[in-house]
């Protein structure tokens, strides 16, 4: 149990860290309104989630990669694929190529860590699949290699990033999210992720949700 009355514990802080909490709370809502007023945005996950769709039902599946944060996050989506979101149903097929420490480590040792997505996409992609790389820069290295794999082969290809992205990468889809902060980004890829793992897990197993 907290040692301060909950009543108390803002103004526990001092006034430019209340500020700052208030701000961020702020910020993360506009961009959260944004987000669901930017058509784009609503078609490319209408988009992303019918071709995840596709794939899965040919008994393809979905490989996700990211770096830090985007690292967690794309472990995270792929957790929602293969346990559960919204209520129980079979497990789809996802990989986060984020995972295997050893795998990282030689690639990164052998062929140079620009290489450590791709390496993995070409020893386990195929025609079929779908490559889903998370940036919010848009120009991670290594991202852009695991790209470039998966074209080659004929693995459709998926990018989450921000508005700061000037050049888009060369993906099937490309999600921009309207936001140049990397903190807010990263919670609107993970609304996106909610919501086509959502999409997907109701088209391919249909039933009465928990919420």
């Amino acid at each position: 149990m907290s040692k301060f009355p909950t009543s108390d514990l803002l103004n526990s802080l001092p006034a430019s860290e209340r500020d700052y909490l208030q701000d961020y709370l702020r910020q993360s809502a506009e961009t959260m309104v944004a987000f669901s007023k930017h058509e784009a945005c609503a078609d490319m996950m209408a988009g992303i989630a019918l071709t995840i769709t596709s794939a899965l039902e040919k008994d393809g599946k979905l490989l996700v990669a990211g770096n830090g944060g985007s690292a967690a996050d794309a472990q995270h989506i792929a957790g929602e694929f293969t346990a559960r979101l919204m209520y129980d149903r079979r497990p789809l097929a996802a990989i986060a190529l984020t995972t295997d420490t050893s795998g990282l480590t030689a690639i990164g040792n052998d062929y140079g860590f620009d290489h450590v997505f791709s390496r993995q996409v070409l020893a386990l992609g195929r025609k079929g699949d779908v490559f889903l790389g998370i940036t919010t820069s848009g120009r991670s290295p290594n991202i852009v290699q695991a790209l470039k794999a998966a074209r080659s082969q004929n693995i459709t290809t998926v990018v989450f990033t921000g508005e700061n992205c000037v050049e888009l990468p060369d993906a099937d889809f490309v999600l921009r999210v309207p936001s140049g902060w990397t903190p807010l980004i990263q919670q609107m890829h993970i609304a996106a992720a909610h919501i086509v793992c959502a999409l997907v897990e109701r088209a391919l197993c249909p039933q009465t949700p928990d919420v």
